[in-house]
């Protein structure tokens, strides 16, 4: 509902694309990136979260990559479901190819 309201307060269209479980690891960007991030912290103990993210983001390469990256200290409860009535309230817009995975929230408020 959140985004929802969003993008009705932002009068713009939200898309929302998400990756299906375990297909993170196929990603090309990603992997490319991981490669340079493992060979910067190669030989470091990673003792903390924020020695980590400080590996990772000094993590460049002579080509002109460079990696931005901040802890996230956010708290995300899990277990939480959304209702029928809920999921009928959004003004959803499906991708016509895995559209339960990418789709557009519109900037409209159902009407009843």
């Amino acid at each position: 509902m959140a985004l929802q309201e969003l993008a009705i307060k932002l009068r713009m269209p939200i898309h929302v694309c998400h990756v299906p479980p375990g297909t993170s690891k196929w990603d090309k960007i990603e992997h490319r990136k991981f490669s340079h991030i493992s060979r910067n912290w190669r030989g470091r103990s990673l003792v903390s979260h924020d020695v980590i993210v400080q590996l990772i983001a000094n993590t460049t390469t002579q080509a002109g990559l460079r990696i931005l990256a901040e802890l996230d200290t956010g708290q995300y409860p899990t277990g939480i479901s959304v209702t029928d009535s809920e999921l009928a309230a959004l003004h959803l817009k499906r991708a016509d190819f895995h559209g339960v995975w990418d789709y557009t929230l519109l900037p409209l408020r159902r009407t009843k």
